[in-house]
């Protein structure tokens, strides 16, 4: 068995997981889990929220550790499930080192949702959460709308590559910015709860409950890094709507 391969597959298994949203413990496990199965004699690795850190032994000799430094994570549940599958595989004894990695290269290369479809299920998403918060009829259509332009304005955020606190505080002025044109249109009878329904979208709820998990798990550097994460996401969004409202109630009478 090629040792040295297997320690690469093993770190970019680790590597597509934390670029995909996965915790650290699931990271961490699934590395030593696919070193385990290909008989790696020695193997140590320490997992943060954006680098990974590993060596391993192999005849007596240590390999040089491997530094990764992973700067963002994106949310792709379709690629961590099949490198979880994979994982399983592998430790099932199915797969030898090559074909492992021939499959690995296959769950990075899934696509991402369509963007029609993307688009729909963030309208979907804002209406429903806005009726859910007390909105009527009419404002949870706003909602629908404002949800809807929202993913298309993250969209073109996502190929001008923004910083995320950036996108986010321009997405939260943009949805609180529609919610009152709606509004302003008779579409809707509550502003809070159109914004509130079309800034869901923008909510770290990932994030904080990853970073939640992470504590319990001992991970407490990689939570609070993570918690932190969700706080300045929060404020961004908090800091974008709070302006668009404190400059929309200069004009009297909008709000009734």
């Amino acid at each position: 068995m090629d040792h040295a391969s297997a320690l690469e597959l093993s770190f970019a298994m680790g590597e597509t997981l934390l670029r995909n949203g996965a915790e650290i413990s699931r990271v961490q496990e699934t590395m030593e889990r696919v070193a385990r199965s290909y008989q790696v004699p020695e193997f140590d690795v320490y997992v943060l929220t954006n680098a990974i850190f590993a060596n391993g032994v192999e005849n007596g000799v240590r390999h040089t550790t491997q530094l990764k430094h992973i700067p963002s994570t994106t949310i792709h549940f379709g690629r961590i499930s099949a490198v979880n599958q994979l994982s399983r595989e592998i430790a099932e004894g199915k797969h030898t080192v090559e074909e492992a990695f021939a499959i690995l290269e296959e769950a990075k290369n899934l696509s991402p949702s369509r963007l029609p479809l993307t688009l729909f299920a963030c309208a979907v998403g804002s209406a429903c959460f806005c009726y859910l918060f007390g909105g009527g009829l009419l404002d949870s259509i706003a909602a629908f709308f404002c949800g809807f332009l929202l993913e298309a304005f993250l969209f073109f955020c996502e190929r001008q590559k923004l910083s995320k606190f950036l996108k986010n505080l321009l997405a939260s002025v943009l949805a609180a910015f529609l919610a009152a044109f709606f509004l302003l249109l008779g579409l809707g009878n509550d502003l809070d709860k159109i914004i509130i329904g079309s800034i869901i979208r923008l909510v770290p709820g990932v994030s904080l409950t990853t970073s939640i998990r992470d504590f319990f798990n001992g991970d407490y550097l990689s939570g609070a890094i993570r918690m932190i994460d969700a706080v300045l996401v929060g404020g961004c969004i908090a800091v974008g709507v709070g302006v668009v409202v404190k400059v929309i109630s200069f004009f009297p009478g909008f709000f009734m």
